[in-house]
């Protein structure tokens, strides 16, 4: 049955071939008695439209393009939690390939996505280089951002306020005591641990008696988070920190583990605060206080854009941008609270 093809159908259906193409691609312009008769002709013999010469033929695929850093991280996996609930609606798929942060994997898929002729791309790009989206801008491909900003106002983007949720974890600490401040992050190139920092250092700053320690990694993670435990945890008491703001929740809970093993409270002796209010943290056995990300609104947010733009390309560029969530629990000593921007 692999070599069926739609003249084969037409037969067996007693149409014509512009019928059962029709069928195919246009139902609503074949009788009710046609349809069904090719459609149960297709079931029988087992006939799977040939989708790229459909694709060529129509002009788009029913499909949208979507390349994140990693699917692994459960903020990117809610994110595309959100995109596919609005898509689906829409009528259309979601293809996902994963960056890892490799600027010439995120090229690659990109690459697939345009010979694929998606309906558009959804995409957080791996630096802050736009041109090979420009180039598919140009070539009648809708690009979203998602999860980055575009600061020439060239594409339309659904980011959060990172800057914000760094000074909401940071002023959280301060509040509760905390003087000695380590914030621990994978590499600052990129955009959104860069930008929680400088919001955790614009606090410190601003406080008299407080000190702020960068640890970088690498990696990402629990992996880190590990690491940046150990390391902790090799120092001599007077020495550590007692406030740790970790730029996300994996790494924070990597960290929390290792200290929890290796003898050191938490909270009493160090405070802990994650980042993305993933599952992970609420769950964890020591509850973690975590800023809240929406990422399922924000991949939600980012399909309806790239809609909009697909059918009306000459739309003023839109930026939506989330403020960040601070939820208080165990890990800091501060349970049961929301922050102010709840």
């Amino acid at each position: 049955m692999g070599n069926v093809g739609i003249r084969e159908v037409a037969a067996l259906a007693g149409v014509s071939v512009s019928t059962v193409s029709n069928v195919l691609n246009r139902p609503e312009r074949v009788s009710a008695a046609s349809l069904a008769r090719v459609r149960e002709a297709i079931d029988t013999l087992g006939y799977v439209p040939n989708l790229p010469a459909r694709q060529l033929r129509g002009g788009r695929s029913g499909s949208l393009g979507m390349a994140v850093f990693d699917t692994g991280i459960p903020f990117f996996s809610q994110v595309i939690l959100g995109a596919d609930t609005v898509a689906e609606r829409s009528g259309l798929t979601v293809m996902v390939g994963n960056s890892y942060g490799s600027v010439a994997r995120q090229e690659r898929h990109l690459a697939s996505f345009e010979q694929y002729r998606v309906d558009g791309v959804l995409i957080t790009p791996v630096t802050g280089d736009l041109s090979s989206l420009h180039r598919l801008r140009r070539r009648g491909v809708p690009v979203v951002l998602v999860d980055a900003r575009d600061q020439a106002g060239d594409f339309d983007s659904v980011w959060l306020d990172d800057v914000g949720g760094g000074r909401l974890a940071a002023e959280h600490l301060v509040e509760t005591g905390r003087t000695r401040i380590w914030f621990v992050a994978g590499p600052l190139t990129i955009r959104q641990n860069a930008d929680r920092l400088a919001g955790c250092r614009e606090v410190v700053a601003a406080t008299v008696g407080v000190s702020l320690t960068v640890v970088e990694g690498d990696g990402t993670g629990m992996r880190m988070g590990r690491e940046a435990g150990e390391r902790l945890a090799s120092l001599p008491a007077r020495e550590r920190p007692d406030g740790v703001f970790a730029a996300s929740d994996l790494e924070a809970i990597g960290l929390m583990h290792t200290l929890l093993r290796a003898g050191i409270r938490v909270p009493d002796d160090v405070a802990i605060v994650g980042y993305d209010d993933s599952d992970f943290a609420a769950n964890n056995t020591l509850p973690l206080t975590s800023v809240r990300q929406p990422a399922v609104a924000m991949g939600s947010n980012a399909v309806e854009l790239l809609v909009e733009r697909v059918a009306n390309p000459e739309r003023p560029v839109r930026q939506v941008v989330f403020d960040p969530e601070l939820v208080r629990r165990e890990s800091s000593g501060a349970a049961g609270a929301r922050g102010p921007h709840a």
